[in-house]
């Protein structure tokens, strides 16, 4: 089920939305591939790794448990979009997981990223959830404040190349 209420308008009022829509995957691929390739210099391979992992996410998405947030421009294209992932069964027991969280320029520093983990957060603690993890890279100073006014901490990090690029990767956990 698909539910639009409006976010603080700027610009133009972007229209916040629950749940996978037509066009979602596509659009929140493309952000990152674009912000990722511009300002970190990530091949298409790192495009091509969150197309398949939010693809397969979205053939098992469970509505009960996992959460889809996005944000639509007057275009009815997304330009912010965070995903709650309960539903992999890869994950321990009582964790969740938050991934493809981004957010585009045009809404940052509005309070739109904040929106959509506050929202996220507050559906885990609904759930029978003891922690939520996310993984991320050193050098996002943005995100990363986010992430602790959120609670988040780090709890791992080193380098790699798993978004195709070497990196500090980092681990962030939060006790629900």
């Amino acid at each position: 089920m698909t539910t639009s209420t409006p976010v603080t308008p700027v610009a133009a009022a972007p229209t916040s939305r629950r749940g996978p829509w037509p066009g979602l995957l596509g659009d929140v691929v493309a952000l990152h591939g674009r912000t990722y390739a511009e300002g970190w210099n990530f091949p298409t391979s790192f495009e091509a790794k969150v197309a398949t992992e939010m693809a397969e996410f979205f053939c098992r998405y469970d509505p009960a448990r996992d959460l889809v947030l996005s944000v639509a421009d007057d275009d009815g294209r997304a330009s912010a979009s965070l995903t709650l992932d309960v539903s992999d069964p890869e994950l321990a027991p009582g964790q969740g997981h938050v991934r493809w969280f981004i957010v585009a320029d045009q809404w940052r520093g509005r309070g739109v990223g904040r929106g959509l983990i506050d929202e996220a957060i507050a559906h885990a603690r609904g759930l029978p959830l003891a922690s939520l993890y996310l993984t991320t890279f050193r050098g996002l100073d943005a995100a990363a404040t986010l992430y602790q006014r959120a609670g988040f901490a780090i709890t791992h990090e080193q380098a790699g190349a798993t978004w195709g690029r070497t990196v500090v990767e980092q681990r962030l956990e939060l006790a629900l």
